[in-house]
């Protein structure tokens, strides 16, 4: 009886890894959709532009989201190892108030250095403005991020997906469109901005409507609430690790600006943006068993824990490598789809694809370390990363250019996943990488 009940869990979340996976493609298809768009009727100074915005979002709103949208994993895979599920609802709001704190401080910080300084650095003269947008709109961007994994971690899974990789660039899209046959694109990275205001709004009322309708969210004693000092220390190991993970995709772009200029970015954001359809596949995968390895852990079943990550690298892998060589073979014929001049981008696209098909052989080992409490080992590990990719990254890309952030890239992401694999064996003898 046992073993059917446990073929029964296994076949659901291989549906629901099948079907994410699905949406998440289809996420990627209306990216590539509209980068196609772009690419073939905007200049590349303002597509530069925009990925740069894209990447000061990834960055800024890492750190001010304090590792909340992953932790909330954590905190529910806990619970539910208790049948405390009545607290998720307290840890929600709390984690909303303290984001609020985190982008307001951002904001006051910007204030404080000035406008030239930031120019200068980033040899524009326009820059700042653009920056001081996203920074006012940051705090809307940071919610529809925390918004879209607690609607996962309510099980509303697929809607959490077409937040996450549909409607996110919906009003972009529509923006792109209408901005062009007015002729006024350099207004693309304000309509990209307004669109997280609207999302922000949306999943909240979806949310709060959640927790007010299910039982199973009932309120529970006061002494028993979870501290916002307990929610932070769980959550800001988290917050470095992401953000060290997004300044891993994002050294680059930001020296390509400097020493290449906007046009380099664009190219170079290409390449990066087809190499997230191997990062679609990983994350599918990861975002989905993340609950179950929290879960499994608590109840200390480290038996079916181990079979989890086995099972979960192999799939990785296997979709991985020929979604790798499809890319290195048709490497022209794909970039010049999105016009002759992105062909500048081929190098770094075969490099950047070869590299994530190598760390696919490590599985889920970030998803791994941060549900298991192990945060800290895992925020050390990516520190070191960061470090050897910046000057990587400073060393290369002003000889190499993009081929230089390229390289960066993939020698540190190797490291820092082979040695997460290494210290999660030696530690709990579970086995994350394909075998």
């Amino acid at each position: 009886m046992k073993e059917k009940i446990k073929k029964i869990t296994n076949n659901k979340v291989l549906q629901q890894i099948v079907k994410t996976m699905f949406l998440r493609v289809l996420g990627v298809v209306t990216l590539f959709g509209f980068t196609l768009f772009l690419t073939n009727t905007y200049d590349p100074k303002i597509i530069g532009q925009y990925d740069f915005i894209r990447s000061y979002l990834l960055i800024l709103g890492s750190i001010c989201i304090l590792g909340a949208d992953q932790s909330i994993f954590y905190f529910t895979g806990m619970l539910k190892s208790s049948d405390q599920l009545g607290g998720l609802k307290e840890i929600y709001l709390k984690m909303v108030f303290l984001i609020l704190v985190t982008c307001l401080i951002s904001l006051a910080l910007l204030f404080l250095i000035s406008q030239n300084t930031i120019n200068l650095f980033l040899n524009d003269d326009k820059i700042y403005i653009i920056i001081l947008k996203a920074t006012l709109l940051l705090f809307f961007y940071c919610l529809t991020i925390l918004n879209t994994e607690v609607l996962r971690a309510l099980e509303s899974i697929y809607i959490a997906e077409l937040f996450r990789n549909t409607f996110k660039y919906l009003s972009v899209i529509i923006g792109s469109i209408l901005l062009f046959y007015i002729h006024k694109e350099t207004f693309l990275v304000e309509t990209f901005l307004i669109g997280f205001f609207f999302l922000s709004i949306i999943s909240t009322v979806m949310i709060i409507s959640i927790f007010n309708n299910k039982s199973i969210y009932k309120e529970v004693k006061k002494e028993e609430a979870i501290s916002y000092r307990f929610i932070f220390f769980k959550s800001y190991p988290i917050a470095v690790s992401t953000l060290a993970i997004f300044l891993l995709m994002s050294f680059d772009v930001m020296f390509i600006k400097k020493y290449k200029g906007n046009e380099e970015v664009a190219f170079y954001s290409l390449a990066v943006k087809l190499m997230t359809l191997l990062l679609v596949v990983m994350n599918s995968v990861n975002i989905t068993i993340s609950p179950k390895i929290a879960e499994l852990f608590f109840s200390k079943n480290l038996t079916d824990l181990s079979k989890t990550m086995r099972q979960s690298a192999r799939m990785i892998f296997i979709i991985s490598i020929p979604t790798v060589l499809f890319f290195c073979l048709f490497a022209t014929q794909i970039l010049t789809f999105f016009g002759e001049q992105y062909l500048k981008a081929k190098e770094p696209l075969i490099i950047l694809m070869i590299g994530q098909g190598i760390c696919s052989f490590f599985g889920g080992v970030q998803v791994y370390l941060n549900m298991t409490g192990r945060q800290n080992i895992f925020q050390v590990i990516l520190i070191f990363a960061v470090v050897l990719n910046f000057f990587l990254n400073k060393t290369l890309i002003p000889i190499y250019g993009m081929t230089g952030g390229a390289i960066s890239y993939v020698i540190s992401m190797f490291a820092w996943n082979l040695i997460a694999a290494i210290i999660i064996y030696n530690k709990d003898k579970v086995k994350v990488f394909l075998t």
